[in-house]
């Protein structure tokens, strides 16, 4: 989880702050020298440093920015995370960013807090901290009591209307969540964004129980252990992610450069391969239950890191949690970019206007202004979806939205796509799984992770032999797709293990081309013609098709039925556009190579693989492989 988008310059937050009234779309061109910022924000907010003290005894470091203008009493907006929360001692210039610019252009005290052991705050440092459910007495904490405990203290040390809200995205987003079921009466809106959820089944550090090799590798050294603060990339990468790690090998390699002793999450994951309870009692959906403040969850369709988490959070609390006021906003950003408020699209997708400033200013400002300062309207709409393809927001009362009817597309031999069952009785496609030249996850070399590899043109993938592709023909009218998509595979392999990965693209027709203005916003001039855009791909381990705390071999040769959902998707394909289907076995580095047979991932070495294996899908009566997508009619 990086974190993107995280901070702003202060030149930037001053022309927004000073230039623009709240709501307003004119964007100032006034300079504003970084001196004279220090000196404005000062006379704008105090900044006091505290050690808060918990029930426990333990203190936490927090930062709490006040108005100078004590004419009325001012909301709290809240923000805990373990990343830190510079600068420390004087300086305003680090955490004012681009999305708080209606916060502090309304006065309202902002919080920020170094979560238990982290940094400047005293304590033992959890990851993922588990909901304590049974609490005996204060020695039992957990990052409710701990929100909890700061609530209270920031309601009688501040000079305060009475009204918490709090916000963070990605992890600092799990935080968010785990507030809302501290149920501190003063707390009244929560706004979870990309929120860690479950770090097993979708986000971040496992996607479908298969590990994210690129992204945890260069994550979690960096956040604890001996390697802390620096990391392990370098010692990596030389050339590109792809070569490097395919010369690296497997997660015990890395583990041998890692080589961390103490407790870690990096040692967790290879002592916890599958769902077990270790992982069950971190996800984030357990605490959501009886929650009292409104809750707005927000998510980005083409974030790779936690889109599993903010849709599955907002179902979990729908359900779990009926009386509470809920909200969801889905945006075509990728993780944090809608506090990019000049966001109008990435990569070779435009999207035509800043949806970012629409949801910072029409969306989430109008939930915290109601909730916290008793002003405006209620929102009266609880889902707000922009959907890509056609370029526009939605709105409904719940989502999936209702109207949504599943429909499944079925794959055939002749390489085309249709809601007609097949009626062969023998009919499969074979290809080759290759672990020593596994799938690229974009076509470009690249020394990290890019965030466009989510909406890449999978042109380069159409052409390897081991990507399998099926596709319709230019469609006549528009289809729209509006919830998860629900994968079910006929395959048979030829070991005992493997990894399966489909994609849902949306194929441009021949001669496409973007406006003159998408070309400028995009600084591109990328052949758009026959682009392939993937709306939706996640790659699913085959050992966990029984559940993922019941891992399975596959018995050579069978024909076995591997069912997986792939996240939620709001596209629309519009006339003369072809829907396609590509199903492949790796997708390298962003998920590890599967050694294709039943052994332990994180403890085995390359020499442990089957190297090549075949792989058949079918698409015949009475095993028909098909993708069940989720319509709305006109």
């Amino acid at each position: 989880m990086k974190r993107i988008g995280k901070f702003i310059s202060i030149i930037s937050l001053l022309l927004c702050f000073y230039g623009q009234k709240s709501g307003a779309a004119n964007h100032s061109t006034e300079q504003v020298q970084p001196d004279s910022i220090e000196l404005r924000l000062k006379e704008i907010y105090t900044k006091r440093e505290v050690m808060i003290p918990m029930r426990d005894g333990i203190k936490l470091y927090t930062a709490v920015y006040e108005p100078r203008d004590t004419g009325k009493h001012h909301p709290i907006l809240m923000h805990r995370s373990p990343y830190s929360c510079p600068p420390y001692g004087e300086g305003f210039d680090r955490h004012f960013k681009t999305n708080l610019k209606n916060y502090i252009e309304n006065r309202y005290i902002i919080v920020f807090q170094d979560v238990r052991g982290r940094h400047m705050s005293e304590g033992e440092f959890v990851q993922v901290r588990p909901l304590n459910k049974n609490k005996q007495s204060n020695k039992d904490i957990d990052e409710a009591t701990d929100t909890y405990d700061t609530i209270e203290w920031l309601i009688h040390n501040t000079y305060n209307n009475g009204n918490v809200g709090t916000w963070g995205i990605s992890y600092d987003g799990f935080y968010a969540t785990m507030t809302a079921s501290s149920n501190h009466p003063a707390l009244k809106a929560v706004s979870p964004q990309a929120p860690v959820t479950d770090w097993f089944r979708g986000d971040d550090r496992h996607h479908n129980g298969a590990f994210t090799f690129l992204q945890t590798t260069n994550f979690l050294p960096r956040l604890e252990g001996r390697n802390m603060g620096k990391g392990v990339m370098g010692q990596i990468v030389k050339n590109d992610v792809y070569t490097d790690f395919l010369a690296l090998g497997t997660f015990k390699d890395a583990d041998d450069i890692v080589a961390d002793t103490t407790r870690t999450l990096w040692n967790d994951i290879k002592n916890h391969p599958n769902f077990d309870e270790f992982w069950k009692e971190r996800d984030a959906r357990t605490s959501c239950y009886n929650l009292k403040p409104a809750i707005m969850v927000v998510g980005g369709v083409y974030d790779s890191e936690d889109c599993y988490g903010a849709w599955n959070l907002y179902k979990a609390i729908k359900e779990q949690s009926p009386e509470t006021d809920l909200y969801l906003t889905f945006g075509p950003w990728w993780h944090g970019a809608w506090t990019v408020r000049s966001f109008q699209g990435f990569g070779n997708m435009y999207f035509g206007k800043s949806t970012s400033a629409y949801y910072m200013d029409e969306i989430e400002y109008p939930f915290f202004r109601y909730f916290l300062e008793g002003e405006g309207e209620k929102p009266n709409q609880h889902v707000n979806v922009f959907y890509t393809g056609e370029n526009e927001w939605k709105t409904y009362d719940e989502w999936p939205a209702q109207g949504m009817t599943p429909i499944p597309y079925y794959i055939h031999a002749d390489g085309s796509v249709s809601t007609q069952a097949p009626a062969e009785k023998k009919s499969y496609t074979e290809y080759i799984s290759d672990m020593s030249r596994p799938v690229p996850y974009t076509a470009t070399p690249t020394l990290h992770r890019t965030k466009e590899f989510m909406v890449d043109d999978q042109r380069f993938a159409t052409s390897r032999p081991d990507v399998i592709t099926f596709m319709t023909e230019p469609l006549t009218d528009t289809l729209t797709l509006a919830g998860p998509i629900e994968v079910e595979l006929m395959a048979a392999i030829s070991s005992t293990d493997a990894d399966f990965m489909v994609k849902v693209i949306d194929v441009y027709p021949e001669g496409f081309q973007y406006p003159k203005e998408a070309k400028e916003y995009l600084k591109s001039d990328y052949p758009m013609s026959g682009y392939q855009h993937m709306v939706r791909g996640e790659l699913f381990r085959g050992r966990f098709r029984e559940g993922f705390d019941n891992p399975k071999p596959f018995k050579p040769e069978k024909i076995t039925p591997v069912n997986y959902t792939l996240y939620d998707v709001a596209h629309t394909f519009l006339p003369g556009h072809r829907l396609m289907i590509q199903i492949q076995s790796s997708w390298f580095p962003i998920i590890d190579r599967n050694p294709q047979k039943f052994i332990d991932t994180y403890h085995c070495t390359v020499e442990d693989f089957v190297m090549k294996q075949n792989i058949k899908i079918f698409h015949q009566k009475g095993a028909a492989t098909r993708v069940i997508l989720p319509v709305v009619k006109k």
